[in-house]
């Protein structure tokens, strides 16, 4: 029986989280463009989604000054001398911005004050969270759910209906016709100040179209560039005497988004920077109070436990970053030694003063704790691959790998992953074992930060990611699966998702150079499986399979076509049509390589028989 038999495609993307209690006030031609519009939103992007049920928040007490302030000027900034339109939230990484933009979120929510939002992730999350295609209608979205507008709502439906192609428009013309013409349309006063939050910027990454060839001359799209492009567009909105809303952004101070702010926004805009005005070496104090009070009634320490000389110390090692107090605490609360042993650890790591890193102490900190991993250059390989690779672990859509995936794919040897990763979970949010959909996440991007550092990690400093994923994948084709045995059942769903890490892995180059470690049975069962997988019936992806059979082809033909030839790749490129022809494809003849596509050399030699089922997806 193949091991196909039974298994079952998941549909992924956000739309499943979203709550659709509210499409009451819709007719059924709405409910279409509803529909429409979910397909192209972030729901994990949203302040309140289940994907951010464990996102930073503000402590109890803490950051009160920051967050009144903010709320403060969402309710009445239009009262003030000089009102402004925008205000920038920013501060170096790990001091707390996206706690307190999510705590503010909640509040203005409560307060009815919020209108909408979009949380960037780069490093955590689905990571269409980490790309501009999704701003513009997730906050149309967000409008749309808000009975307060339906008037809004309605138009922006509307919009939809009439030109669903406005999704594949550049950013402007979405947020003008998504956004600005329905306000325009409807033509109300807002009944009280609404606000739009925009949290993480500078997490805003480049989506590069590889379907699109480029000339040597053509530069690829650059984050900064993208993350400008967000940034005009909402300056040009709050310029609109249409749009009613103001805007708060949190990142960074990185030197685009600086500039920005600097060069065209300085007079609309509000900044407040996240330094000791707001005293966050009080606000930490009260977090490790709180936190060790926790750890008191759990393991029935002294009230007096630990000293106020103890508390002190922690938070001037954080030099007003609250990652190292968060980090540090989540490392204490860990149960792999009595608290007392583990915070004792804390308190002797030794680091340079070097008033030129200011992370030194956090430095200090996560190479501790990926020290305490059995396997810490290991850990560190891994942590590279999944987390600083630009996304080599990605399935379709973009999204992240589940972690159930991502484990089998990395181990040479069954429970690799829990004895590599112990000791590591207050770095990384590990999914239990029965959760088959959740990916791991970082709890911070700090850290990517500081393994993509060689100055900073020293000898955790890893460069050899890709060369990593091209190992295993090789690994696992060889061998016909992962090293941990699975049911018939587990291997069709862990194969559904591997092979759609071949176009990724062809893409990048990964697979030129390692022909002469496979052998024809390899290239014939692995053609025999994708076509096996386009034809399931709960296959979504039918297109992407027949494209691999035709890349994996191309390349071998080329490679048998040359003057000087490898006899071996010839009796590949045999033994391959010879599949091919047995499976019912197409094999006009074939003299000399296709002339074809530099970026997608599909060939036109060869395509799938009659079977409407093998036919690319439009």
């Amino acid at each position: 029986m193949s091991f196909f038999h039974g298994a079952h495609t998941r549909i992924e993307g956000d739309m499943n989280n979203i709550n659709a209690n509210h499409y009451h006030h819709h007719d059924g031609r709405s409910r279409n463009s509803v529909k429409e519009l979910r397909e192209h939103i972030a729901a994990g992007a949203m302040h309140d989604s289940a994907e951010r049920c464990d996102a930073p928040k503000c402590h109890p007490e803490t950051r009160v000054a920051v967050q009144d302030e903010l709320v403060g000027w969402i309710e009445s900034g239009d009262q003030e001398e000089d009102p402004k339109k925008i205000v920038w939230v920013t501060g170096p990484a790990g001091g707390g911005k996206t706690a307190i933009m999510g705590s503010t979120a909640e509040t203005c929510q409560k307060k009815g004050l919020l209108a909408c939002g979009f949380f960037f992730s780069s490093f955590t999350g689905s990571t269409n969270r980490r790309y501009k295609r999704c701003l513009v209608p997730t906050l149309a979205y967000q409008l749309v759910q808000d009975d307060g507008l339906r008037d809004v709502g309605e138009r922006i439906l509307s919009c939809v209906e009439r030109n669903p192609a406005i999704f594949e428009k550049k950013l402007e013309v979405q947020l003008d016709q998504l956004l600005l013409q329905p306000l325009r349309e409807s033509g109300r006063n807002m009944e009280s100040p609404k606000v739009i939050l925009i949290d993480g910027l500078d997490e805003c990454q480049a989506e590069q179209h590889d379907d699109i060839p480029r000339t040597r001359q053509e530069a690829a799209r650059t984050n900064e560039a993208d993350q400008k492009e967000i940034l005009h567009a909402l300056l040009k909105a709050t310029n609109d005497t249409s749009f009613p809303f103001r805007i708060v952004i949190a990142s960074r101070p990185e030197p685009a988004i600086q500039s920005f702010f600097t060069e065209f926004a300085h007079y609309t805009t509000r900044r407040i920077f996240l330094d000791d005005k707001y005293n966050p070496d009080a606000d930490m104090l009260l977090f490790l109070e709180a936190k060790f009070a926790e750890i008191r009634r759990e393991y029935q320490l002294s009230a007096s436990w630990p000293s106020s000389d103890v508390k002190q110390t922690l938070v001037e090692n954080a030099s007003g970053q609250f990652i190292y107090v968060a980090t540090a605490m989540r490392f204490i609360e860990e149960s792999s030694a009595p608290p007392q042993e583990l915070l004792d650890q804390v308190m002797a790591l030794q680091h340079q003063d070097d008033s030129a890193n200011p992370f030194a102490p956090l430095d200090a900190l996560y190479t501790h704790i990926l020290n305490s991993s059995a396997k810490p250059l290991l850990a560190a390989r891994w942590l590279s691959l999944i987390f600083c690779t630009g996304g080599i672990l990605e399935v379709r859509l973009r999204q992240s790998c589940p972690a159930q995936f991502t484990q089998l794919f990395l181990e040479s040897s069954p429970g690799e992953a829990a004895y590599v990763f112990r000791g590591l979970n207050s770095l990384i949010s590990i999914p239990s074992t029965d959760d088959h959909t959740s990916p791991y996440s970082l709890f911070h991007k700090s850290l990517t930060d500081f393994l993509e550092d060689p100055s900073r990690c020293g000898s955790l400093y890893v460069d050899d990611s890709a060369e990593l994923y091209s190992t295993r994948y090789l690994q696992i084709w060889k061998n016909k699966g992962p090293a941990t045995p699975l049911s018939q059942l587990e291997k069709g769903n862990f194969f559904h998702q591997f092979m759609e890490q071949f176009q990724c892995f062809a893409q990048r180059g990964l697979f030129i150079g390692m022909e002469q470690k496979f052998d024809a049975y390899d290239v014939a069962w692995w053609v025999r499986s994708q076509h096996e997988f386009s034809k399931h019936p709960n296959c979504q992806i039918q297109s992407q399979h027949v494209q691999n059979v035709k890349y994996l082809f191309t390349h071998v033909h080329a490679k048998a076509s040359r003057k000087i030839a490898f006899l071996y790749m010839q009796y590949i490129r045999t033994e391959m049509l010879k599949e091919l022809q047995n499976l019912g494809w197409k094999i006009p003849g074939i003299s000399a390589p296709e002339r074809t596509s530099k970026r997608y050399p599909w060939p036109r030699a060869i395509r799938a028989g009659d079977d409407s089922t093998l036919k690319e997806e439009r």
